[in-house]
């Protein structure tokens, strides 16, 4: 009987043991977890909210459409500022700047982030050292301080609050893909592409960094809601969006004067605001990592 030659593995088809689901099944467990689905839900309603803030009948930065600090009422259901500014239109617009600039913050994480911590955990040496001892620096700092420096020395704006969220969020992202590049860099994928020849970029590129989506995924959606709340933190000691822009951390910062004097719902919304789109980021992301992480979804 002629013996079977087995066939070459290449890399295509060598398998990783960790399952890829499909975006559709992703999206149909992600569904039964009554959790996540209390996130997705605090996530639609505010971003629904700044999409359509232009819709009601006043404007964000319009003074004078009510009474000097009056309280909630039909016409005004989250009061009105010292401005007589509707403050209900206020914070749906601030969810608008709010939502982009944790969008803008945790894109910069992940464009610096994600390709220094594959390349430090593919090339491994010196080089790789050199990069996470660079990130273990930036870790050593508390975050918010961090954040308070690069924003102060790049001066007041929506834009330096951005980037200096977006900055001290690189070390986390880098940290993550180091460790599953480290991991899947010795899987049988890996050397049969070495084997086969491709190039390393190739292989870090196509095989590994793919392989590392789902952890990646879950700290982004975590991260929005750090991002939303340090821009906020920012914002409040000046160093974030300026007055007039009706940004969360701007609108309890104008607020916090009146506190004492009973105008209670100047720093309530807008808290409130702040503290449900944390809580929505924060489930759906526990919520990802429940159907994404295969340990934690066949225990259940």
């Amino acid at each position: 009987m002629p013996e079977t030659v087995p066939e070459p593995q290449t890399a295509e088809k060598a398998e990783t043991t960790q399952p890829v689901l499909k975006p559709q099944t992703t999206l149909r467990l992600l569904l039964r977890n009554k959790l996540a689905v209390v996130g997705l839900v605090f996530i639609a309603l505010w971003t629904l909210g700044a999409v359509f803030a232009d819709l009601l009948p006043y404007g964000a930065t319009q003074p004078g459409v009510g009474g000097l600090l009056q309280g909630p009422t039909l016409a005004h259901p989250f009061g009105t500022d010292n401005f007589g500014r509707d403050l209900l239109s206020r914070v749906l617009a601030g969810g608008r700047i709010s939502l982009w600039t944790g969008l803008i913050a945790i894109a910069i994480s992940l464009l610096i982030g994600v390709p220094l911590g594959a390349f430090a955990g593919f090339v491994r040496g010196r080089a790789g050292g050199l990069v996470m001892r660079l990130m273990d620096m930036l870790l050593a700092f508390p975050s918010l301080v961090l954040a308070m420096a690069i924003a102060a020395a790049m001066g007041p704006g929506m834009v330096s609050a951005m980037v200096a969220v977006g900055i001290v969020g690189i070390p986390e992202f880098a940290r993550i893909v180091h460790g599953q590049t480290l991991s899947l860099r010795e899987r049988d994928f890996v050397e049969a592409g070495h084997a086969i020849g491709l190039p390393a970029r190739s292989i870090l590129i196509r095989h590994i960094v793919p392989n590392a989506l789902a952890p990646i995924l879950v700290r982004a959606t975590l991260g929005m809601g750090y991002a939303i709340l340090t821009a906020a933190s920012l914002s409040f000691i000046g160093l974030g969006a300026q007055p007039p822009d009706p940004e969360w951390g701007v609108l309890i910062s104008d607020g916090r004067g009146y506190i004492i004097s009973g105008e209670w719902w100047m720093t309530t919304f807008p808290g409130l605001a702040i503290a449900t789109s944390i809580l929505g980021f924060n489930l759906l992301g526990d919520g990802l990592r429940d159907v994404l992480d295969p340990r934690l979804r066949t225990s259940k």
